[in-house]
């Protein structure tokens, strides 16, 4: 009987060892597993993001863009007044260049828009306003094909040469026995600022048909991405315009444009950020230089340049600066 009982307690004795191990071994793995994450945490020193609005609708600056930074606008003010919704008539945004004439005028107190052309810069000297231009997202500046252009990539001193009117086929960079249709767009635009800024730089552009000059950035699009009339043409936009905002107004057109690479790199989120896509531009925050320093213009440049703005910028599919 005594010999049962010493046998049983032998039994219970070595359960409570190994019980007492095991816990000890759980409280060993799990305080080391968190004290990995906390170290984690401050070795990444995130900043946290207050979501507190910042203005009134009242407050809040009276701001114009151009077509493709209507959305980071948009996004901006949702989030810094804390309102969901914004009425039309607040969000009174005309284009490039109106908003320009605007901002000059005193008629707006900031626009977020493509940098100036020499006519903007023009119209604000002989009206003495001296303009504040600051990047506020990262942006690349890209050329489209029909998605059956077999032409995948071309060399800038090639985008110049189709463009100044020295290639004039697609089969000089590699494509088709076709005839090069190049569209462009209109003086002053955001596009055709940047494509003489940008790309031609001290190469003349040249002079295009009537029915090559297009309006709009979208008319563009569906001109290239047509399978009758597009094959041999090329256009060009900004990256965001051309993907993420064309993309929410007609997939299936934009399903028939391909982007080119230039210089074999080709445009994307990663390579815009990284600045190896050699057309990278930006999207400017612009303000009159006059501006008070404690103005409410300037505390929301000072919002859209934070980690919170660049956030809200990153989140409505933009690339930050920062």
């Amino acid at each position: 009987m005594v010999e049962k009982i010493l046998k049983v307690l032998g039994i219970l004795v070595i359960i409570f060892i190994i019980t007492y191990g095991c816990v000890l071994l759980y409280e060993h793995f799990t305080k080391d597993s968190t004290s990995k994450v906390s170290d984690i945490a401050i070795q990444e020193n995130k900043e946290e993001i207050s979501d507190e609005p910042i203005f009134t609708l009242e407050e809040y600056p009276k701001v114009d863009a151009s077509l493709a930074t209507q959305p980071l606008t948009d996004a901006f003010i949702k989030n810094f007044t804390g309102e969901k919704e914004i009425s039309e008539e607040r969000l009174d945004y005309t284009n490039t260049h109106p908003g320009y004439i605007r901002l000059i005028d005193g008629e707006v107190d900031l626009i977020v828009v493509t940098e100036p052309s020499e006519d903007e810069l023009e119209y604000a000297k002989e009206h003495d306003v001296e303009l504040e231009v600051i990047p506020v997202v990262k942006e690349g500046f890209v050329f489209y094909v029909n998605a059956e252009n077999p032409v995948k990539s071309l060399t800038l001193e090639e985008i110049q040469d189709i463009y100044s009117g020295e290639i004039t086929n697609w089969s000089s960079v590699g494509g088709n026995d076709e005839e090069i249709r190049a569209f462009q767009r209109p003086e002053n635009s955001g596009s055709q600022t940047g494509m003489l800024s940008l790309v031609m730089k001290d190469k003349e552009l040249i002079e295009p048909l009537k029915e090559d000059l297009v309006e709009t950035m979208s008319a563009i699009i569906n001109l290239v991405s047509d399978y009758d009339n597009g094959l041999n043409s090329i256009g060009y936009s900004y990256y965001y315009y051309a993907t993420t905002m064309f993309e929410t107004i007609d997939s299936t057109v934009s399903d028939r444009i391909r982007l080119l690479a230039i210089d074999g790199v080709e445009p994307n989120n990663k390579t815009i950020k990284n600045e190896e896509y050699p057309l990278e531009t930006a999207y400017y925050i612009v303000i009159r230089k006059d501006e008070e320093k404690d103005s409410n213009t300037r505390k929301l440049v000072d919002a859209m340049l934070s980690s919170r703005g660049q956030a809200v910028a990153e989140e409505a599919g933009y690339v930050g600066v920062k």
